[in-house]
C-alpha cells in the first residue's frame, strides 16, 4: 500500500489517544494519530514522524502520522494499514494458492473475523493484528491488555473445532526483526490463549514488513516463539 503527500516532522506530546502536537516547519500543528495504542516507546520527544496530508476541507486535523522513526529503525503505526497489506498480500497469491473468495469484516458466531478466504476448496477464518511494539529485535503483541483480541482466539478455536481453518496473522510493521512472541508481561491472558489456540490447531503466523516514509509491503515470515 502506498500513502499520498508525505511530509516529515518532529514529534512534540501526545495530549489524548487520537490526536499529537507536531513540528511541522518551525510550526507546531495537531495532527490525527492513526494508533489508538499507548506506543510510548515510539512516540518520544523530538521522535522523527512522517504524516499524510488529508484533502478533506471539512477534517479539523490536516495531517495523520502514520510512521515514526525509532533509532535507525523506521515504524509504521497505521492501525488501519495491517488489514490492508494483508488483502493485498492474498490477492497476490502470496498466502494460500487457488483463492475463489476473500470477504473481509466477517462474523461468526459472537464475533467478527477480519477475513473470511475460500481457497483450495477449504474454508478460512483468519484475525490480524498489526504489531509494533519491539526490543532488541524481539516484537510483541499486545501493547495494552486486549480483552478483544482474547475473545477472537477463543472463537477462531471454537472455528477450528467445527472445521474451519484458522489463523491469526500479527503483521510487524517494520523490518529486521528477530522473532515474534506474546507480552506476557502485559497481558499473560491473551499469550495463555494464544497457546491454547496453536494447541488447537489455530495457525500462527507472523510477517515482517518492508517500511518506507510512504509505503508499506508484507515481506517475510518471522519466527514464532510461544
Amino acid at each position: 500500500m502506498r500513502y499520498k503527500n508525505i511530509i516529515r516532522g518532529k514529534f512534540l506530546d501526545r495530549p489524548n489517544r487520537f490526536i499529537a502536537h507536531v513540528e511541522i516547519d518551525g510550526q507546531q500543528q495537531t495532527v490525527h494519530v492513526k494508533n489508538t495504542g499507548r506506543c510510548r516507546e515510539l512516540l518520544v520527544p523530538e521522535a522523527a514522524v512522517y504524516l499524510e496530508g488529508s484533502n478533506d476541507p471539512k477534517r479539523k486535523t490536516a495531517w495523520d502520522l502514520v510512521a515514526v522513526e525509532k533509532g535507525e529503525r523506521l515504524i509504521n503505526m497505521d492501525s488501519q494499514a495491517p488489514n490492508k497489506v494483508f488483502e493485498e498480500w492474498v490477492r497476490a497469491g502470496k498466502f494460500l494458492p487457488e483463492v475463489t473468495l476473500i470477504r473481509p469484516e466477517t462474523r461468526y458466531r459472537d464475533s467478527r473475523f477480519d477475513f473470511y478466504v475460500e481457497a483450495d476448496g477449504k474454508r478460512h477464518f483468519i484475525e490480524v493484528k498489526g504489531v509494533t511494539l519491539e526490543a532488541g529485535g524481539v516484537v510483541r503483541f499486545p501493547d495494552a491488555p486486549t480483552e478483544r483480541g482474547v475473545k477472537h482466539l477463543r472463537e477462531l478455536l471454537r472455528a477450528r473445532e467445527e472445521g474451519y481453518e484458522c489463523w491469526v496473522c500479527f503483521v510487524i510493521q517494520m523490518n529486521g526483526v528477530e522473532c515474534f512472541e506474546p507480552n506476557d508481561r502485559t497481558h499473560p491472558e491473551f499469550g495463555q490463549a494464544l497457546r491454547q489456540a496453536a494447541a488447537g490447531g489455530v495457525q500462527i503466523l507472523a510477517l515482517d514488513c518492508s517500511v518506507t516514509p510512504d509505503s508499506l509491503v508484507i515481506g517475510d515470515p518471522v519466527p514464532v516463539k510461544l
